[in-house]
């Protein structure tokens, strides 16, 4: 089976959006794959994800709720065969723990550009726009990675 791993900061708005829209493309598109997300750190470890994140999910008919935070671990570089940064020091820390497959989710709609976290953006409008550049993101990638490959 294959499989997709998300991983942002604390694993409680970034990559639980992202695992969440993915399982919902995946669904639509009939496609058998195995899709979670993660962080990097691990002080949010068993949380629900954010409020805003879970709202603009909502909004968009996706229920994240349910979903916890959990940290990557050494099994995780076994387990999945593609894994996702949401930004660039994601991606150095994936690196730094031996993962050798990985992509960038940016450069699958935004040049490259890293996913940035909503708190930095002012109110909700940053939620909403990260749920959008991730969407972008995640459909362009299952088109290139996963369609037509089963």
């Amino acid at each position: 089976m294959q499989s997709v791993l998300f991983v942002c900061l604390g694993n409680i708005c970034r990559s639980p959006l992202a695992e969440a829209i993915a399982k919902k493309i995946s669904q639509e598109r009939g496609l058998n794959i195995l899709i979670d997300s993660a962080g990097t750190g691990d002080w949010h470890i068993g949380e629900a994800p954010c409020v805003d994140s879970i709202k603009v999910a909502k909004m968009h008919g996706v229920d994240i709720s349910s979903l916890r935070a959990r940290q990557v671990s050494k099994k995780d570089l076994e387990i999945f065969e593609l894994m996702v940064a949401l930004d660039e020091k994601n991606y150095a820390d994936l690196k730094a723990m031996g993962a050798n497959n990985i992509v960038k989710l940016g450069n699958y709609g935004y040049d490259g550009a890293d996913i940035p976290d909503p708190y930095f953006f002012n109110g909700f409008e940053g939620f909403d726009k990260v749920y959008e550049m991730i969407e972008v993101c995640v459909n362009n990638l299952f088109k290139l990675k996963f369609e037509n490959k089963e």
